[in-house]
């Protein structure tokens, strides 16, 4: 279908990996009469390829999509497209991401439990204002974008970070843990920048010294 400029509709993308959640998406989208699909896609290649020929006014874009660091998804959306407006959708309030992402110039971050009324509105007010960012996250979360305590890992981080401390992989730690690997990412993404580390022994290094995790952990791996 076609974009904006020609069919006088605000053309939108849907990015999830779960068919039904984007049917879902697409019937809520379609039920307006302002509102156009521009395409789907279900992994971070298929988004990239779908902004490119499509030119989106918005992307929707799950923050655990199949493929690419959701950064490195957004990066690409960007620069492809600097008028496509990115809102990312998520289960998680994930405070550090978020603050990484809006730095990577995102326009809105959406927990999924949001009613469909603020999604519509959400939509149409980034399209209307380029200069606008929609957030519907917690409270506490918001207070940790706009004042960060760096070094404060949550229990599942610590666990995680157990894990890679015995040298298992992301794919290991997600098994391990019953996760998705895309989850895992996250929350190492979230580990090192809490940290300031630069790479999982240092992640792993940092936290031992400051107690967060058991400094055996290590050893369990050798």
């Amino acid at each position: 279908m076609s974009p904006t400029t020609s069919s006088g509709k605000i053309s939108v993308a849907l990015v999830d990996d779960h068919a039904l959640f984007r049917e879902g998406l697409r019937e809520i989208l379609e039920s307006t009469a302002d509102l156009v699909i521009a395409g789907e896609a279900g992994n971070s290649s298929d988004a990239v390829r779908v902004v490119c020929d499509t030119r989106p006014d918005v992307v929707l874009l799950d923050v655990e999509i199949p493929g690419d660091d959701v950064l490195e998804t957004v990066t690409r959306i960007r620069t492809l497209s600097p008028s496509t407006r990115i809102i990312i959708l998520s289960m998680y309030d994930g405070p550090h991401l978020l603050t990484r992402l809006l730095a990577a110039g995102i326009s809105g971050y959406l927990l999924k439990s949001i009613h469909r009324h603020e999604l519509l509105a959400a939509v149409r007010g980034v399209y209307e204002d380029p200069g606008r960012v929609v957030l519907a996250v917690s409270r506490a979360s918001l207070a940790q974008v706009e004042g960060p305590q760096p070094g404060v890992l949550t229990d599942k981080e610590k666990e995680i970070l157990q894990l890679a401390a015995q040298a298992l992989s992301n794919l290991q730690i997600a098994r391990r843990l019953g996760l998705a690997e895309a989850t895992v990412k996250r929350h190492m993404r979230n580990i090192f920048v809490k940290l300031n580390a630069v790479s999982r022994i240092d992640a792993v290094n940092k936290a031992m010294a400051a107690s967060l995790i058991p400094a055996q952990s290590r050893r369990e791996s050798d």
